[in-house]
């Protein structure tokens, strides 16, 4: 086993269904394979209890094929704090937020909840159907600080950064990203989703110095195609680990405090910001569309389906 300052990390790429009893059954498992790799931190896909819906098509007039609604002081988020024991276990549900659906991260351990993130950025396909989150915020956890994003998160530079500057060293991203669904690509390697993936991967490890650990679901679900690509990445933008397109095991020890505090000796991104220099969003709507007011609802729909 390696020595103190080094964490074992997994991610892990997988399918999961909106079978419950099939989804803890397969998570637990994974969990249990973890311990035999003596993993600590294991960051598993969004979906894991429920999958994802079967569309993201931002015209549909009834909403998609939404996964069960799970509650966090529910009996299946229970059973996986229970399994998790000494591991720090990162993962996505559709949560139950007062009868509307919402895209759930939560960290555990064997002590219950560490941690959790409800996603912030809604693509157009989710927008009619799901409840944002309206945070980002770092917590602890025996393995150091992290932070965890919901897939459609991590496009957005401003909520990694934000992580960052809580404190997290570390970053989850669990996601459930399909491929693209009106430019696909004969091969999965040049399909755009895939290629942007892995993109905000890199640039968000590396643009605020720390280490990424990301995980995505595997196999179908309904109309969409999901891709895999499980890794971790360290603080200069480097995949250290990887899974392939279909379901497998990223696992990495890293020294993470090392890692981050020898990338930020020289030139320390966090430290050398120029907040006063950026343009204000509250006090500048230059180059918005819509500015001021919420764009039309048709318009930011068409947008968004143009650019996946």
């Amino acid at each position: 086993m390696a020595g103190p300052s080094v964490t074992r990390v997994a991610a892990v790429s997988g399918s999961f269904s909106h079978d419950l009893a099939f989804d803890l059954e397969r998570a637990t498992s994974i969990i249990e394979e973890a311990r035999e790799r003596e993993v600590e931190l294991l960051v598993l896909p969004h979906g894991v209890l429920g999958g994802y819906v079967g569309d993201l098509d931002p015209d549909l007039d009834d909403p998609p094929d939404v996964p069960p609604m799970v509650a966090l002081d529910g009996p299946e988020v229970a059973e996986l704090v229970a399994a998790a024991g000494d591991l720090v276990v990162c993962f996505g549900l559709t949560e139950d937020r007062g009868g509307r659906p919402g895209n759930t991260a939560v960290c555990v351990d064997g002590s219950g909840i560490l941690g959790v993130h409800r996603k912030v950025h809604l693509p157009p396909g989710e927008v009619r159907w799901y409840k944002p989150g309206d945070g980002c915020a770092a917590f602890d956890t025996p393995v150091g600080r992290i932070g965890m994003l919901v897939d459609y998160d991590k496009t957005f530079p401003e909520a990694a950064r934000s992580l960052a500057l809580d404190g997290a060293e570390l970053l989850a991203f669990v996601c459930a990203w399909p491929l693209s669904l009106t430019a696909q690509a004969a091969r999965v390697s040049q399909d755009r989703q895939s290629l942007l993936f892995e993109l905000y991967d890199r640039a968000r490890a590396a643009e605020n110095q720390v280490v990424v650990v990301t995980s995505n679901l595997t196999g179908g679900q309904g109309q969409l195609r999901f891709f895999g690509q499980a890794k971790v990445v360290q603080p200069d933008g480097q995949i250290v680990a990887r899974t392939g397109f279909r379901p497998g095991w990223a696992v990495a020890d890293i020294e993470v405090g090392t890692l981050v505090a020898n990338a930020r000796r020289r030139q320390h991104h966090l430290a050398e910001r120029r907040p006063r220099a950026y343009l204000q969003e509250s006090g500048s709507t230059v180059g918005l569309p819509g500015a001021g007011d919420a764009a039309p609802a048709r318009s930011a729909r068409s947008a968004g389906r143009a650019e996946r």
